[in-house]
């Protein structure tokens, strides 16, 4: 068994207690981490997953598969995972971005994708509890409901019978694994079921003062507490050097979210990126999702972490190792914001990389400092 720790290098141990008070989503990307390289039965006397903040949790992991490739995600895309619209709730989307774009002018309003549930595939159907109402969870299915209580991270239920939908895997029922695991299989395991929104409804909804009133307002109008909030997916990349150390950034206070705060790169995979890629040039307010096609999609989703990668620590591309999907992280800080978390090599070293973020990438005003978590690899027996 492989467990990894992490510190902070030894210039930056001063800043080791906020570190962990404050980074919420940090701390759930680095849970990922060892969900990646270890398993599951080490993580429960982990200090750090002790200390996670419960403003986070972890809405799906992929420790069954070491990670998940491109090849093996799939969208499914459809108007129907979009956001339910309410004149009122329009009307207080409009208000609050009005008074954001007065004190901060450089923000600017575009399309992004709406996780609305995935599904998993495993080796025999899930036995989800019957639900309440016409909408029945299929095998596998996810909804962006977190159990916070529950003994299995990797489980989406609730108490509620209408929210009990497991995610398809966990320990008791593993994929059957072929003969020659490290050749991934071509069939896809994960199909996340996409709409769009904006970063516009974002603002106006998760990021609101009134997001609970409308998870509330969903529960009782759509029997969904997400129906009402834009839900876009973001994007974060666990970046780990040549010479084992994880990249961390510190955010400007210029930036809409967490300034001054530790993060990892990242940012959101964008629809008009690829409409452009279909040879389409629209502009951000006519992008409908029949614009969509799902591989595209899903190349994008891959592709952007690396982009956020190469703009904000300004490392090539040519650096970077494939992006592997070690699962997806909800911020309850923004009402349950969904990420997917991404482990990405790069074949420089640490020095390396801190001198090319010294030079500035296209990104370098939405960071403001460089930070480097030293990785431990320590065996046990099992």
């Amino acid at each position: 068994m492989c467990v990894v720790s992490y510190s902070l290098d030894g210039d930056n141990e001063h800043i080791l207690p906020s570190f962990r008070k404050k980074n919420k989503k940090l701390h759930s990307s680095l849970y990922c981490i060892r969900i990646h390289v270890g398993r599951w039965r080490a993580l429960r006397a982990d200090p750090w997953r002790a200390m996670t903040d419960s403003e986070v949790s972890v809405l799906l992991h992929c420790a069954a598969w070491s990670g998940l490739l491109e090849s093996q995600v799939q969208a499914e895309l459809s108007e129907r995972f979009n956001r339910q619209t309410d004149p009122s709730v329009d009307h207080q989307i409009e208000e609050v971005w009005t008074a954001r774009v007065s004190k901060e002018p450089w923000l600017f309003n575009g399309s992004k994708f709406r996780l609305h549930s995935f599904r998993l595939a495993s080796s025999r159907p899930a036995s989800p509890k019957q639900p309440a109402g016409p909408q029945r969870p299929l095998p596998g299915e996810g909804e962006l409901k977190h159990c916070r209580n529950g003994e299995e991270e990797n489980l989406c239920v609730n108490d509620s019978p209408r929210d009990a939908i497991q995610s398809g895997v966990d320990e008791r029922n593993p994929p059957v694994k072929s003969k020659n695991w490290d050749e991934r299989e071509a069939a896809p395991l994960l199909t996340l079921r996409l709409g769009l929104t904006c970063y516009k409804d974002y603002l106006g909804t998760n990021w609101s003062r009134r997001a609970a009133e409308l998870r509330q307002r969903g529960e009782v109008e759509f029997g969904d507490p997400l129906a009402l909030l834009a839900q876009p997916l973001g994007v974060g990349g666990v970046l780990c050097t040549d010479d084992g150390q994880v990249v961390l950034i510190r955010r400007s206070q210029r930036v809409a979210e967490a300034g001054g705060l530790l993060d990892i790169p990242g940012g959101h995979p964008e629809p008009k990126a690829v409409c452009e890629r279909l040879g389409r040039r629209v502009r951000e307010e006519q992008i409908g999702v029949h614009m969509m096609q799902r591989r595209p999609v899903v190349s994008e989703l891959f592709s952007s972490v690396c982009g956020e990668i190469r703009d904000e620590v300004n490392v090539p591309l040519s650096s970077l190792g494939a992006p592997v999907l070690m699962g997806v992280a909800l911020n309850h800080t923004s009402a349950g914001r969904p990420s997917a978390e991404f482990y990405v090599s790069c074949s420089l070293t640490s020095d390396e990389v801190r001198r090319l973020y010294r030079k500035g990438g296209a990104e370098a005003s939405e960071s403001t400092e460089i930070i480097f978590l030293c990785k431990t690899v320590r065996r046990t027996q099992e």
